[in-house]
């Protein structure tokens, strides 16, 4: 039995998926006391997309920042998800949920641009969605909002979808109400 190796080099990922663009959402420091003092580390919440339709959503440590965010982006790399864009908006109104964090998407006509902050403005502009409304619920934790808003974005349907969805449930049998 033949184990594939995971160390791949950064040229290889990069050869596989030259085109994605990478923003840092957030940085957090993070202090251990220790008898000597204080020990920091940092972590680094990314996101990595096409323009496309194509998004990555990454998380890293590490005890410098730049180290944090190779580690971050390399997630993100790894965890990419494709979403339905429709003439540079979405297709139908969605929401997501993440703890307490809530995001309401809205599709928006053309020139309307992105409304939206911090957190999720980053995931729109990562992924190419040029007009839409959003607004954030809840919670304001960077992860909360980028769970919240990734996941409203994955459940997303076109309209051909959609309709064969509601097709089939129409081909069954329909119970008698008595």
């Amino acid at each position: 039995m033949a184990f594939k190796s995971n160390t791949s080099s950064p040229r290889h990922e990069e050869a596989v998926q030259p085109e994605l663009i990478e923003k840092v959402i957030f940085i957090n420091r993070v202090a251990k006391v220790v008898k000597g003092g204080r020990r920091f580390s940092f972590s680094a919440l990314v996101v990595v997309g096409n323009k496309s339709g194509t998004i990555g959503i990454g998380y890293g440590k590490a005890k410098e920042v730049p180290e944090a965010i190779k580690k971050a982006v390399a997630a993100a790399r790894k965890h990419t998800h494709n979403i339905l864009i429709m003439d540079g908006t979405i297709p139908h109104e969605v929401t997501g949920h993440s703890g307490a964090g809530v995001v309401f998407m809205k599709p928006a006509s053309k020139g309307t641009g992105v409304i939206a902050g911090g957190p999720v403005r980053a995931i729109m502009e990562s992924a190419g969605i040029h007009n839409i409304l959003t607004k954030s619920l809840g919670s304001s934790n960077p992860f909360n909002v980028v769970h919240a808003t990734v996941r409203a974005l994955q459940a997303l349907r076109s309209p051909e979808m959609i309709r064969k969805t509601r097709e089939m449930k129409m081909e069954e049998p329909a119970d008698e109400v008595a």
